[in-house]
């Protein structure tokens, strides 16, 4: 067996493969991007192919760069943007539509027509979730409504419904799964049986012919087979969504721990351990990963727009050249000045769930320049992941002591000192920022033996800095009633 894990991230924007060892040191590492496709304004597609040409890229680049062949690797994880939707072709794998990305909004009126005939408390009880465009059973609807032919093949298995991790899964293997933390995304699950809910399906006319079948996040699925990039018969034996395998790979595994991804959105996960938590503040309710026979849950909250904020400002203002020189930016001024920026871009995620909110900046003067624009931004992601953390708490019925952070906008030192400082919690950021990616490779590493067990992976787990909050309570607290009001207006 070889003795190296090949992670996959598969990710809005491009796809990151890791080469992982068994001290959960990364040997090397390759990101190819694809491109993003928008039909209409508030729709998002992506081409599978597109996606399937950067993973092929992506693992040989990682090879290399590790030095290794792929008859080193002793099995593959998959982790992947999760709500994305994908419809193919059961026979040949060709797509039937572009994927519908999770940040695709054009769902928004079926969504309220679902609500406003009584459903979304239903929706809530049995599968954890809002109402919301954002999660895959809607586009899946949409596409079988509007794809011809294609309700059709779904209703005879002739077409197979998946998210990327279940596309990935057949195109690598030819085995049509998925696992319950991206199950649970879909509307269609119950998060009491970890099976398909067939009242789900009914409410979203989703035949059950189409869904894949719903396995462990950790457990070897198949084997490759005529990939071309990678040899035949190594194991992929770790699937789960991004999200929940960041959570894995900060080695959150105790219930009340919790961490935030900064990528093109921020997602805020915290364990709750063996037992789902009902949200009454805004949160979703969401699997975590299953080991075996036990599954673990979390509580979720997610913001649309993080990292893209900061791609606004490099490719719509054009007010910096590259998105790390935004700290060096935001820097330069003490402050905002009292500038305001609500990132809802795309919308408003948790806890305030407003499709139709658009992105605001206030408090602008003739003193205003790029700089009070810059911490502006960088304050709005804060302010979003506050938002969510207090929902949290709210939940819980106390604080949160500690959040564990990763994803590309976590290496800004200044973003994280302003987290901390907003959420009165002291942040922790990790050797490894790919958390994602490395959370799939965990998984798929203790499916074939190469760690023993989640204390195993805890021991060497290790932190690379931490800020601990500081600075003007009052003056905090004035920014956050002012967000308060601007989010309002939004």
């Amino acid at each position: 067996m070889g003795k190296f894990v090949l992670a996959i991230d598969q990710g809005t924007t491009g796809t990151t493969v890791l080469v992982i060892d068994g001290s959960i040191t990364v040997r090397g590492r390759c990101t190819v991007d694809f491109p993003n496709h928008y039909p209409q304004p508030g729709w998002v597609e992506h081409d599978l192919e597109e996606i399937w040409t950067s993973i092929g890229g992506a693992v040989r680049g990682a090879l290399d760069a590790a030095g290794v062949g792929g008859g080193d690797i002793a099995a593959i994880g998959i982790t992947n943007q999760r709500e994305t939707t994908a419809l193919w072709n059961a026979e040949t794998g060709e797509a039937l539509h572009r994927a519908i990305v999770w940040q695709d909004r054009r769902t928004a009126d079926f969504c309220q027509v679902l609500r406003e005939a009584g459903h979304a408390d239903r929706v809530k009880q049995v599968t954890g979730l809002v109402l919301d465009p954002y999660f895959s059973g809607t586009k899946l609807r949409w596409l079988l409504e509007n794809v011809d032919g294609a309700r059709r093949a779904a209703s005879v298995g002739e077409a197979l419904f998946g998210t990327i991790d279940s596309w990935l899964g057949w195109r690598l293997t030819g085995e049509h799964v998925t696992d319950p933390s991206n199950a649970s995304r879909t509307l269609l699950m119950s998060l009491e049986t970890c099976d398909w809910d067939q009242g789900m399906c009914d409410m979203l006319d989703v035949p059950a012919a189409c869904l894949p079948k719903i396995v462990p996040s950790s457990g070897t699925i198949g084997h490759t087979s005529g990939v071309g990039f990678l040899p035949d018969g190594i194991p992929v034996a770790g699937l789960i969504g991004d999200q929940q395998g960041a959570l894995f790979g900060q080695a959150c595994f105790a219930p009340g721990e919790a961490k935030c991804t900064y990528g093109t959105g921020a997602f805020v996960l915290l364990n709750t351990g063996s037992q789902p938590v009902p949200s009454h503040s805004g949160m979703l309710t969401t699997v975590a990963w299953q080991l075996g026979d036990r599954v673990e849950y979390a509580l979720e909250g997610s913001a649309f727009i993080a990292g893209a904020a900061v791609q606004w400002l490099r490719d719509g203002l054009q007010i910096i050249d590259s998105a790390p020189e935004i700290e060096a930016l935001a820097r330069s001024v003490d402050s905002s000045d009292g500038v305001l920026f609500v990132p809802a871009l795309t919308g408003l995620g948790a806890p305030h769930w407003r499709p139709d909110a658009r992105g605001l900046l206030t408090g602008v003067t003739q003193a205003t320049g790029r700089a009070h624009i810059a911490r502006a931004v960088l304050d709005g992601i804060a302010l979003q992941v506050a938002d969510i953390l207090e929902a949290m708490a709210t939940d819980l019925g106390g604080p949160l002591k500690e959040l564990r952070v990763d994803g590309g906008a976590s290496a800004n030192n200044l973003l994280m000192q302003r987290q901390a400082d907003l959420l009165s919690a002291t942040v922790v950021r990790p050797d490894v920022l790919e958390t994602t990616g490395l959370g799939s490779g965990l998984l798929a590493g203790l499916a074939v033996g190469i760690w023993s067990s989640v204390d195993q992976i805890s021991e060497v787990w290790n932190e690379q800095a931490r800020f601990s909050p500081a600075g003007d309570r009052e003056e905090l607290d004035a920014i956050r009633t002012a967000w308060a009001t601007a989010v309002a207006k939004a």
